[in-house]
């Protein structure tokens, strides 16, 4: 195996170990350290694709993929404790989705390909969620606030990104 392809590796495992996820209980040891894992090569991939000089295109795009299929798997495992939210955050969610969906549109019509900008505000927002999820899971009493400040993030994310792509940035 080439040297370079680590990196693309590391985010293909982070995929793997999502999809795990949905196999585990919230409260099991194996869930709880699958999820820090999936966290920690999601905080390492891109670092070690720029040190190895092996950054590409398909790379950041399976970056965006095994993120997207992360935030999928966690949602769906909260879907139990679903009573724990608002009703405001659900719809601010929403809302935060049709943004990132209308940016996808965006990137096909202005850019001719999907694209999905790796922004400092969207790796704010993806370790903001890394940090918050588990006070959903085991804190859901507390986790209005948290869910607020990450929405407020993920919120000028998505129009920054939405930005990015109609000016080509």
């Amino acid at each position: 195996m080439n040297i370079k392809h680590i990196p693309n590796l590391i985010t293909s495992l982070r995929f793997v170990g999502s999809i795990s996820l949905l196999f585990f209980s919230l409260e099991s040891p194996v869930f709880r350290i699958t999820y820090l894992l999936c966290g920690i090569s999601d905080m390492i991939d891109g670092h070690i694709a720029r040190r190895l000089n092996a950054t590409t295109e398909t790379g950041a795009l399976l970056d965006s993929i095994a993120d997207l299929c992360m935030i999928s798997v966690c949602a769906i495992k909260l879907i139990p404790i679903i009573s724990a939210l608002p009703y405001w955050i659900w719809i601010w969610i929403g809302a935060i989705a049709l943004i990132k969906v209308a940016n996808i549109i965006s990137s096909i019509v202005y850019l001719k390909k999907v694209v999905f900008p790796h922004t400092a505000a969207n790796k704010i927002t993806g370790l903001l969620i890394f940090i918050a999820l588990p006070l959903l899971f085991f804190y859901d009493a507390y986790a209005v606030y948290p869910t607020g400040i990450v929405c407020i993030i993920a919120t000028f994310a998505a129009i920054q990104e939405g930005h990015y792509i109609r000016t080509r940035c």
